[in-house]
């Protein structure tokens, strides 16, 4: 809020204004105000309160200009400074602003509102260091501050610092318990720490303090999506909607749990309503391509799939070379083709090299470090490189994800020639001897991922709910080379064999594919690794999976050779665990 401050002697009636205006009668506030101005009494303070009025009423432009007039009259007052600082933030002129609150502490070293709100400004620009120790400098000044400790902790959240974060949070609650706005920027924080049931009490808690806080609501939406409770997480978006009509971010919230219950013409049209609230709305556009491409619209999706850049905040290659996206020739030119997200997508998407290199280009193919070794032996590539090697000379660039919109890839054109990565010769005799004489048949498994994936939590399986699923009669390795804590003891007393510290890269990982019967896998890396070596796999999948693997099908077009075993609307693992158990038996396993 703007602060009402100012070196002049208000006047009785400039004091009756500023009564009215703290009331919220502008009408009245303001006729007083215009009335000191006509007269020329203390005309500057009135343009002044003039400009806050204009702020109260989100008219933002005119309070800069208003203000613009009390300075020309009186340019030595720091709440002139600081409120067109605040009306200039507001229009998202955010130099403009910080320049102005520079000008309301040169005139006043302890002016606390200037140091918060500057770190407000410096925020938005994100230069976060120069913002910290600007709410570090208000709360040094003002140990009572909550404002300032739930604005730190909200940077310090964009930080991920999140320990750091509640500890701010903690502090502005025990200053303030009342406002809601700490409450829902401590769910926040608890969320991304994953403390999910603290983080709903928290939601729960700024809704019962304001009722009508529609970002609550979706944020408690987005909450209770993760918990897999779409018609509540759907309810609080409607909610936040009917509070607030031009929500982009709930749209897009009630848009995603539409989509987990595979209603996914009703979320579209959700995300198409948050575009026409924001035409340049990166989130948008990103979600509505992994829906069309989820819903098998590759042509569409694959273009909208450039918005990942601006959505997911992916660092975008910096090169003088250009871009390539199908549209130059490439005979006689080099060409770097580049990995840029999970090691999963680099092994799907390389397949697309031998394309590239069918149009008589020299492909360069850099990757990371741990997938060099296996794609070497890629068919057309001349060279293989480990992510921050240095580069050669090339002509253009195109990230692997790029090359299906490139290569205009739908359905039906999905290049799918399998195998086209191979386990190493010296590696399957290794491995061989390492194993030793089959006896039985060979299940190779993998029932986690990384936990860092933003799905983990549904797409992978503790190994205590797998092993009653596992029929005697067969051999299993687990093929995943990390275990979570909580597997490890289960894992030792059963009767899979675990190699994971054996595994020096994917070349281990590939030879021990090949001499596998069958790869049993959630949706992790080495499910494409073993897709791509042409091996038999059989995938399981949550609900609503990774869009890569469609819906209500149990093949896939990228990998023919895999088999997808899919939960039903249950959303559990009991009933995909007992269909494998059924096939693993009709394999005599």
């Amino acid at each position: 809020m703007p602060n009402d401050g100012s070196s002049e002697k208000p006047s009785a009636q400039l004091q009756t204004a500023v009564g009215l205006r703290q009331l919220g009668k502008l009408e009245q506030a303001q006729i007083i105000c215009e009335q000191l101005v006509r007269t020329g009494q203390f005309e500057a303070e009135a343009l002044h309160q003039l400009g806050i009025i204009a702020y109260q009423r989100k008219q933002f432009s005119r309070a800069v200009e208003l203000i613009d007039k009390a300075i020309a009259i009186n340019p030595t007052d720091e709440a002139f400074y600081s409120n067109r600082g605040l009306a200039l933030h507001e229009i998202k002129k955010f130099d403009l602003a910080i320049a102005d609150f520079d000008r309301a502490i040169a005139h006043k070293a302890d002016y606390v509102l200037a140091y918060y709100n500057r770190g407000n400004s410096l925020q938005a620009l994100k230069k976060f260091d120069v913002a910290l120790a600007d709410y570090d400098k208000a709360i040094s000044l003002k140990p009572d501050y909550a404002e300032a400790y739930s604005n730190r902790g909200v940077l310090l959240l964009e930080l991920r610092n999140s320990d750091l974060a509640i500890a701010d949070f903690d502090k502005a609650i025990a200053i303030d318990p009342k406002n809601a706005v700490f409450h829902n920027n401590r769910g926040l924080a608890l969320k991304a720490l994953k403390k999910l049931d603290a983080a709903l009490a928290d939601y729960d808690k700024a809704i019962s303090l304001k009722a009508d806080y529609a970002e609550a609501y979706s944020n408690r939406g987005v909450l209770l999506r993760e918990l897999q409770r779409f018609d509540a997480a759907i309810a609080d978006c409607d909610k936040a909607i009917s509070l607030r009509a031009d929500y982009a971010e709930a749209y897009i919230n009630r848009g995603n749990a539409l989509k987990e219950l595979k209603k996914l013409g009703a979320a579209l049209a959700d995300y198409d309503k948050a575009i026409s609230l924001k035409s340049d709305f990166a989130p948008a556009y990103w979600n509505k391509a992994l829906t069309l491409l989820l819903g098998g619209d590759l042509q569409n999706g694959f273009e909208l799939h450039e918005w990942r850049w601006k959505a997911l905040n992916i660092g975008r290659r910096d090169f003088v070379q250009p871009l390539w996206l199908g549209e130059a020739p490439l005979q006689g030119k080099t060409i770097l083709l580049h990995s840029e997200q999970g090691l999963g997508d680099t092994l799907q998407f390389s397949r697309y090299a031998s394309l590239v290199a069918k149009s008589g280009a020299q492909v360069l193919l850099e990757v990371q470090k741990p997938l060099v070794g296996i794609l070497k032996g890629l068919e057309g590539i001349s060279r293989v490189l480990a992510q921050g090697e240095p580069l050669p000379a090339f002509d253009y660039h195109c990230p692997l994800l790029s090359l299906p919109l490139a290569l205009r890839t739908t359905l039906k054109t999905i290049p799918a020639d399998i195998p086209y990565i191979k386990a190493g010769q010296e590696e399957l005799e290794v491995w061989s001897n390492r194993l030793g004489r089959k006896r039985k048949p060979r299940i190779g498994l993998a029932w986690s991922g990384s936990p860092l994936h933003k799905k983990d939590r549904d797409r992978n399986i503790e190994i205590v709910s797998l092993l009653p699923y596992l029929p005697n009669g067969c051999e299993y390795f687990a093929l995943q080379k990390d275990l979570r804590e909580y597997d490890k003891a289960a894992l030792n007393l059963s009767a899979i064999h675990y190699l994971g510290e054996e595994l020096e890269d994917f070349k281990d990982t590939a030879a021990l594919c090949e001499l596998m019967d069958l790869v049993v896998s959630v949706d992790t890396s080495l499910a494409h690794l073993s897709g791509a070596l042409g091996k038999l796999t059989w995938i399981l999948l949550p609900y609503v999976p990774d869009w890569r693997w469609l819906l209500n099908r149990d093949d896939s077009p990228w990998y023919p050779t895999v088999k997808l075993y899919r939960q039903n609307s249950d959303m559990k693992w009991g009933s995909v665990l007992e269909s494998m158990r059924q096939d693993l038996m009709m394999t005599k396993c």
